[in-house]
């Protein structure tokens, strides 16, 4: 799998946050572990206070950033956040929490269908040690937009998966 190179950022994104092992009870894509019940949060805030979300550079866009701690390596536990992008954060619902990140080049992975439920960590970590790169943070996300069906039409979904890159 080939990934599109591109330069971006910084970006300013507005969301919930969870820390911990999101896997420890439910794995996987099941809407029961903790990556599915940071969405729910979520999307309850999102929709019952979108509104007063000024700067939103898109609505439909969202983004699940997976940030590596110090400790992630001998615990397994890392912060998750979901949310979108915003140009300002002037007038944020106080709920909201912030994530600035760095201007980078990012190696973007489109998966389709049944690559989202793969292990694409594992393509993305080969890929990287056949290119030359690098990662460049201790970060990476998933970019949802209108071609992500949900977790019950995964096979009809894409997603992008982007690695910050050196």
């Amino acid at each position: 799998m080939e990934p599109k190179l591109i330069d971006a950022g910084p970006m300013t994104l507005a969301g919930l946050s969870f820390y911990g092992d999101p896997f420890r009870f439910h794995g996987g894509w099941e809407e029961e572990n903790e990556i599915g019940r940071l969405w729910k949060r979520f999307m309850a805030v999102f929709s019952q206070r979108g509104h007063e979300i000024p700067h939103m550079v898109n609505p439909n866009v969202m983004y699940e950033v997976h940030v590596e701690h110090d400790e992630t390596a001998q615990t397994g536990e890392y912060e998750v956040f979901a949310g979108i992008e915003v140009t300002r954060l002037e007038e944020m619902p106080v709920e909201l929490v912030i994530k600035v990140l760095p201007p980078t080049r990012y190696a973007i992975f489109a998966l389709h269908g049944a690559e989202i439920a793969s292990d694409w960590n594992q393509m993305m970590a080969d890929w990287l040690a056949q290119s030359g790169y690098q990662r460049a943070h201790r970060y990476g996300f998933q970019r949802y937009d209108e071609r992500f069906q949900g977790v019950e039409n995964m096979e009809e979904s894409v997603l992008e998966a982007w690695v910050p890159v050196k």
